[in-house]
């Protein structure tokens, strides 16, 4: 099973990322789960979503606080968050950032890292700088869960077909790049 815990800031879309995942994983005939963790927090404060991932049922209905996975959308959230704290020995942390992986990994003694600068993709395609589906791609490149093609169709669902196929796009430009 694959347990993935998101960090963000409130507004952008660490939760919809959660969401569009299970949805994508759940098409192909996978298990999945995802839920949010935050209270009365307002927009820019620090958020935490969650997603499981398996190939049989998930009997599991509580916080992640071991996760494989870790995805970063808001690389100053590392100046104030623990994001790898319960990390599994052989987990990898994701980070929105052009900074290089290795770095980042040897400078917050992480066992594994990626890479992507989400923000720059998100405003090339995007226009805006919102990286929750940029992002997802990266997440896919680190973990191998699900192909970039298996998000498609969520992400059309999702974002419709205005805004559907430049996601879709930004996401496949971060897989492309993601170290």
């Amino acid at each position: 099973m694959w347990e993935i815990r998101l960090h963000g800031r409130g507004g952008q879309g660490a939760v919809t990322s959660a969401e569009l995942l299970a949805r994508a994983a759940i098409s192909r005939e996978k298990f999945a789960q995802a839920f949010p963790s935050f209270g009365p927090e307002r927009r820019g404060a620090p958020v935490q979503a969650f997603v499981r991932v398996d190939d049989k049922k998930i009997r599991k209905r509580e916080k992640i606080y071991q996760p494989d996975m870790v995805l970063v959308l808001d690389p100053s959230l590392l100046d104030v968050v623990n994001v790898a704290e319960g990390l599994k020995e052989d987990g990898i942390v994701v980070v929105n950032s052009p900074q290089d992986s290795a770095e980042l990994k040897q400078k917050h003694n992480w066992p594994g890292a990626y890479t992507v600068d989400a923000t720059k993709i998100a405003m090339d395609i995007l226009s805006v700088p919102i990286t929750n589906t940029t992002m997802l791609g990266a997440l896919l490149k680190a973990s191998g869960i699900l192909e970039p093609q298996d998000m498609e169709e969520v992400i059309m669902d999702r974002f419709g077909p205005k805004l559907g196929p430049k996601n879709f796009e930004a996401l496949k430009k971060a897989y492309e790049l993601a170290n």
